[in-house]
């Protein structure tokens, strides 16, 4: 049986004025993706594919470096769409924004796509990896919005719990074909 590994990016470097979606990655957030390889080279790793923003495929190449894995970027691993929305220094209202979003799928809260819409182009994107890369263990390194309405449709789980506990970097394991948890870790800190 083979699995898929959803990753969260690390600790991205945040950056008022810019959008989200061309953030990079922080020092320590460099750090934290050794420590992430390390902790996903027990799954056995063979692909490793990620969304085209700065943070995730910051994160998901030093994870195939570090595993000596081959890299595939695919598009519609991206976060939720919201490069339009204003940068939230008030981290409480970003909360509650993502909040409401998680809790009202089918509305535009922000950005330029709704939840659900966020999920069936994140869907149709993990369904075309692992028709790519049949029973193989992919590692797919993507964002934690779209990642916890993804999880909540295939796997059952509380989105706002789940997106609410999940650090920088974090993973979820599922088995395949039948997307089941084998295994979540929240996230990955600093071994410094």
């Amino acid at each position: 049986m083979s699995n898929l590994i959803l990753v969260r990016h690390s600790i991205s470097r945040q950056q008022p004025g810019i959008s989200a979606h061309e953030w990079d990655l922080t020092d320590e957030g460099h750090a934290r993706c050794l420590i992430l390889a390390e902790r996903l080279k027990k799954f056995q790793p063979e692909i490793i594919v990620t969304s085209p923003e700065p943070k995730a495929h910051q994160t998901a190449k030093a994870i195939a470096t570090e595993l000596s894995k081959p890299l595939e970027i695919e598009a519609d691993l991206q976060e939720h769409r919201r490069a339009t929305a204003t940068y939230f220094a008030d981290e409480a209202e970003f909360r509650a924004k993502v909040h409401e979003l998680l809790t009202k799928p089918d509305e535009l809260i922000f950005g330029e796509e709704t939840g659900t819409a966020a999920y069936q182009r994140f869907h149709v994107a993990i369904n075309s990896i692992l028709a790519r890369h049949p029973a193989k263990n992919v590692v797919a390194v993507t964002h934690g919005t779209v990642m916890s309405l993804f999880l909540a449709r295939v796997a059952g789980i509380d989105p706002i719990n789940f997106w609410q506990n999940l650090g920088m970097p974090a993973y979820v394991v599922l088995s395949l074909p039948d997307f089941q948890i084998v295994e979540i870790e929240n996230s990955i800190g600093s071994q410094t």
